[in-house]
């Protein structure tokens, strides 16, 4: 069977199933509803969601993420520290399941659902062929009831990942702020540049090859986070580290081709050795477009009007609670 089998010890559940990318505020609503029904009717509450996404295995363009894996966890976590998020694999096997293997393989012997809880626009099995009405009379053989949850938004329409994306790719970034319930968030492993940043005053942490969706090019006051190691490497607890100013782009300053974007972040008041760590980058505000400078005397006159302008953004910033040490 693919993916992960039953966890020993797993009594009936209430399953919920989705990407939940961004656990945005209409995931954080229905993730909260579930948890009280399971509670209410003593099951187990349980995400199913699957990686890598679905669009990736079946040749389509899989959306830029908002949020890992392990931010995804964090995230359903602080709804509610009870649910379980159970990560199924999704490949060419999984995908070519009718909708009734599924449903019988997958939600009743894997996860012993007794409630399942999905979106209106849910589809599933071999061909998307099963939806809502076919989970449902599949549910009421195999022993499990099947709903759709409650849409939740404003008046533009449902809060979705897909305008959470919108949102974030034309820098409107307090609107995904609002969405999210904090501010976007990019990470990466801080590699070795060029140190020219060093060299003008200003040393920065090299994030290449962000996997999470960007906005556009430009200078950010930002948020950094730490993230600890767990034993065995895993992703661990994420501290909150500094304040900070980030160019995200291709420096055509110092770079004469276009070259490949990448995150550049300059901690204010601190000047650690982080090569290898991971950090994790809050973006709280654009203040500039990237820009091409005359020289490098030029550039070294912004980045410090920059800093003094992501200083002033950020003043009197502080962590959020639920984050439990972290930023956000």
């Amino acid at each position: 069977m693919t993916g992960l089998a039953r966890t020993c010890g797993s009594g009936p559940s209430l399953v919920v199933i989705g990407n939940f990318d961004g656990v945005h505020r209409g995931h954080q609503a229905v993730l909260a509803a579930a948890a009280a029904e399971a509670r209410a009717e003593g099951l187990e509450p349980v995400v199913l969601t699957f990686e890598p996404h679905p669009a990736a295995v079946l040749g389509r363009c899989a959306p830029a993420l908002l949020t890992r894996l392990d931010r995804k966890r964090e995230l359903v976590a602080r709804v509610a520290p009870e649910i379980r998020v159970h990560v199924r694999t999704f490949d060419r096997e999984l995908a070519s399941q009718s909708p009734e293997d599924f449903a019988r393989a997958v939600l009743g012997e894997e996860l012993g659902a007794r409630v399942v809880v999905v979106g209106q626009n849910f589809r599933f099995g071999r061909e998307r062929a099963g939806d809502l009405g076919s989970l449902a009379t599949l549910g009421d053989a195999i022993g499990f009831r099947a709903r759709s949850h409650e849409i939740v938004g404003d008046d533009a329409g449902p809060w979705s990942s897909t305008r959470v994306r919108a949102a974030i790719a034309a820098g409107e970034l307090e609107e995904a702020r609002r969405m999210l319930g904090r501010p976007h968030m990019i990470s990466g492993v801080v590699a070795h540049g060029e140190a020219r940043g060093r060299t003008l005053g200003f040393p920065t942490c090299n994030l290449p090859n962000v996997a999470e969706q960007l906005p556009p090019f430009g200078v950010y006051a930002v948020l950094v986070d730490r993230v600890d190691r767990a034993p065995g490497g895993a992703p661990g607890r994420a501290v909150a580290l500094a304040r900070g100013v980030a160019n995200l782009g291709v420096r055509p300053t110092v770079h004469a081709g276009a070259g490949a974007p990448s995150l550049a972040v300059h901690l204010l008041d601190r000047d650690d050795d982080l090569y290898g760590s991971t950090l994790r980058v809050h973006l709280v505000a654009r203040l500039r477009a990237e820009q091409r400078f005359s020289g490098l005397d030029a550039l070294k006159a912004q980045i410090a009007r920059d800093a003094a302008d992501a200083r002033a953004v950020l003043a009197g910033t502080t962590s959020d609670p639920d984050a439990l040490g972290a930023w956000a």
